[in-house]
């Protein structure tokens, strides 16, 4: 006969709302799920020994949960602490080998372009560290200080010579000055650029909208109808887009979104209108400075440094376009995809905010003073 257990379990809404929310969650761990379920058929007055059966798991587990939820409530649900093995590894190990995981590997003769794990354990190890070590115990180590060596991201060192004059230039717009002086209320700050090589794919297959326990579905195989460049003029302070579609990049299409921006008001009446560029082909140079200027005289052309689009927030509008108006690429032809542009605009318009924008000129200096110390360190002579 099956002895009735003398924990008796009664659910409030609350807790049961809870349980049942962590017996459904495919994502939760497992033994999460499992002691949600045994409370739960415990509140439904059913044994320990049923309830065992019926979730494939010991009576003694289902016998432990039951007490605790019963004794504590939800919170006797969570693993209790545990005092855990002592430190098998001494704290030079640790530190060496961490310190190991922020270098090149070439540095040790190693012919590999990054490490992981794996790599850093059987290195300790070659190189007497430690006797054995596992590389779930390395990436542990890793973890607790946030060291990722097999990741990486790409940078462009500065090589403008003027770096630091051309950027405090932008950077002074951005904060509405020039020369040492504020901009007056009748002065815009324009960030412009082109983004080219847009692509109209269209795909092989209709998509699938998202449904429940369903992503939505692009169809992988696509055919290719053409490309055209999208020319973007950003308004920094008042948070104004202005764009065009265009069958190329060029001298003559900027100059179009150019007579587009300054025949619009408030910019032509304005008393000038600052141009923030960086050196592409089509508004680099100091003639393309001339040209502005001659064509119209209110416009200031302030060429960014070179290698330096990261300065240029029109770069942040393009990010925001590639992500809600392009990707994932679904268009019939190069009319769909100019039309989809030139719809968003007015969109966006609407609701946009002047970005959130920190990097100053305090910025600036910290970050020359550290190009400075790269440079000092790859002229330095290194000790044999």
């Amino acid at each position: 006969m099956t002895r009735r257990s003398p924990y008796v379990i009664t659910l409030s809404a609350a807790d049961r709302a809870v349980l049942e929310e962590r017996s459904r969650a495919y994502s939760a761990p497992f033994a999460q799920v499992i002691r949600a379920k045994i409370v739960l058929l415990g509140a439904d007055g059913e044994c320990n020994t049923t309830i065992a059966e019926r979730l494939d798991v010991h009576v003694g587990v289902a016998s432990r949960w039951r007490k605790r939820f019963a004794e504590a409530g939800l919170a006797g649900l969570e693993d209790r602490a545990r005092s855990g093995r002592p430190r098998s590894f001494p704290a030079p190990v640790v530190a060496e080998v961490k310190a190991m995981a922020c270098e090149p590997p070439e540095q040790r003769d190693v012919p590999l372009s990054r490490w992981s794990s794996a790599e850093l354990a059987a290195q300790a190890v070659a190189e007497g560290l430690t006797v054995s070590v596992s590389p779930s115990t390395v990436r542990r180590w890793l973890h607790e200080d946030a060291i990722k060596p097999w990741q990486h991201r790409s940078w462009i060192f500065p090589r403008d010579p003027e770096f630091a004059l051309k950027a405090a230039l932008a950077l002074d717009l951005y904060a509405r000055t020039w020369c040492g002086i504020d901009l007056g209320p009748d002065e815009y700050v324009i960030s412009a650029d082109e983004k080219s090589q847009l692509q109209a794919l269209s795909r092989r297959h209709p998509e699938l909208p998202p449904g429940p326990g369903r992503t939505r579905r692009v169809e992988f195989e696509y055919t290719r109808g053409g490309t055209l460049a999208y020319f973007g003029a950003y308004d920094v302070h008042r948070a104004q887009l202005i764009g065009m579609a265009a069958p190329t990049t060029g001298i003559a299409p900027f100059g179009q979104l150019v007579a587009k921006v300054m025949t619009t008001e408030p910019y032509a009446s304005a008393a000038r209108v600052f141009w923030i560029v960086d050196n592409g082909s089509s508004h680099n140079g100091h003639r393309s400075v001339e040209r502005m200027r001659a064509t119209w005289p209110t416009c200031e052309l302030v060429h960014l440094p070179v290698h330096a689009s990261w300065l240029n927030q029109i770069e942040i509008v393009f990010s925001i376009i590639q992500r809600k108006v392009i990707k994932p690429a679904d268009f019939a032809d190069l009319d769909a995809l100019a039309a989809r542009l030139t719809a968003f605009e007015p969109r966006y318009n609407a609701t946009a905010a002047p970005f959130d924008w920190r990097f100053g000129r305090t910025e600036l200096d910290d970050l020359c003073r550290r190009i400075d110390a790269h440079r000092l360190a790859e002229h330095t002579p290194r000790a044999a």
